[in-house]
């Protein structure tokens, strides 16, 4: 299984914890000193990643210094003058995100936005995920890209200044997500019909709610959003999430290569390195949003979602664990709202032996809107802390509440 850091191999100039330059720094944990292992350090667009004593080295002269780590704050330097060796020493903050969601209307809302910061300033909250590219392939803010503007994407423009937004949500130290909703894009699939998923009839095929889905092996496709997530991280976001990042959940479509487990393995996978490659250079994070099934299942869950494939080329796996996602429940607990704890604290805990990955390279969706598939009843509350607690007892990188509606319930949080 490959590491995070394993992944920057070819970017990296180290060799037996010593660099073919001269030694230029170490990263370390900024309350106990200690050297972290396996940061990314990024001089000037090139990436390394520290050894076992935290030391990096470039054989370039830079003066723009940055790094991260899972579990901590990102950081960054402008230096005067090119550093010397043993001269630099970057500390990363420990952190925890506790976020909620707002989708790109929720944030333009001054009464939603306002009652989202207003939680965030009296309870343990301290992060927001932004939609700036939602669910109906809209861009939330005006954008530079050609093909937005092209494709009907900026139509609707509702955050007239999300560069002005963010800069003051940063200020008042919140932690920012951005949120791209990648191959389930109606205003791509619609304005490029060569570019959508097909039925087997070879017409152009809508979801349940009559939108249409784009082809994951499609380059252009690819590129378009990788182009949105390289705006959002110039634009201040602290990570770049990726949801719909899959096929469609349904049988029979059709796409520009056969659809079998490889295939969508590999183009899920392809696209998240890809992405990874063009975001090196603005050192942010980078998350995707998987189905909660498939911290369980061994396949791919028939939508290109294989846990090992995907996790290689991201910061953080974001399983989305609504006890009402769970239809069938998990093994030894069928009524999945009745027992939330176990819900989220079992499949985190399949999700890391199954990846072997260290319990903080996940943070979960936890469920803050009303059951639709058992007998309705609202998860706020006991059924609330049920969740964060199964999340923070497993020792995830903290977690993310979802309402579609931008509500968000005061009970259950502390």
């Amino acid at each position: 299984m490959r590491t995070l850091a394993a992944l920057f191999l070819p970017f990296l100039l180290m060799a037996n914890g010593v660099a073919s330059g001269a030694v230029s720094g170490r990263v370390v944990d900024a309350v106990t000193q200690v050297p972290i292992e396996g940061a990314l350090v990024t001089v000037d667009g090139e990436v390394m990643a520290t050894d076992v004593n935290g030391l990096f080295a470039t054989a370039r002269e830079g003066t723009m210094v940055a790094a991260r780590a899972p579990g901590y704050l990102r950081t960054e330097q402008t230096l005067l003058i090119p550093f010397a060796a043993d001269h630099l020493q970057l500390r990363l903050t420990p952190f925890t995100p506790k976020a909620l969601y707002l989708s790109g209307y929720g944030v333009a809302s001054k009464t939603l936005r306002e009652t989202a910061l207003k939680l965030l300033a009296e309870t343990e909250l301290n992060a927001l995920v932004i939609d700036v590219k939602g669910d109906w392939g809209q861009l939330s803010h005006r954008s530079n890209i050609p093909l937005a503007a092209k494709i009907g994407a900026q139509d609707i423009v509702p955050v007239k200044d999300l560069d002005g937004l963010v800069a003051k949500l940063k200020e008042d130290g919140f932690y920012l997500i951005a949120r791209i909703v990648v191959f389930k894009d109606d205003p791509l699939g619609r304005a490029r019909p060569d570019l959508a998923v097909r039925n087997v009839e070879g017409t152009v095929w809508r979801d349940r709610e009559g939108l249409t889905w784009v082809d994951p092996f499609e380059p252009e496709v690819w590129d378009y959003n990788i182009a949105v997530a390289e705006e959002s991280a110039r634009l201040g976001f602290d990570e770049i999430q990726f949801d719909y990042v899959r096929f469609p959940d349904r049988g029979g479509l059709r796409f520009s290569r056969p659809n079998t487990e490889e295939n969508r393995v590999e183009a899920i996978g392809g696209f998240l390195e890809a992405a990874r490659r063009r975001l090196i250079p603005y050192n942010v994070f980078l998350s995707a949003d998987i189905f909660g099934y498939v911290c369980w299942n061994l396949d791919d869950t028939d939508i290109g979602q294989r846990l090992p494939d995907i996790a290689a080329s991201v910061d953080y796996l974001a399983p989305m664990l609504y006890p009402s996602g769970f239809q069938f429940g998990i093994p030894g607990y069928r009524n999945p709202v009745a027992n939330p704890y176990q819900i989220v604290n079992l499949s985190l805990e399949r999700a890391r032996k199954r990846s072997n990955l260290p319990a903080l390279r996940f943070r979960p969706w936890l469920q803050a809107f009303r059951d639709y598939a058992f007998d309705r009843r609202p998860m706020s509350g006991q059924l609330l802390r049920d969740q964060i607690d199964a999340a923070e007892d497993f020792g995830a990188n903290g977690w993310m509440l979802w309402n579609p509606a931008n509500v968000y319930p005061r009970d259950g949080l502390r």
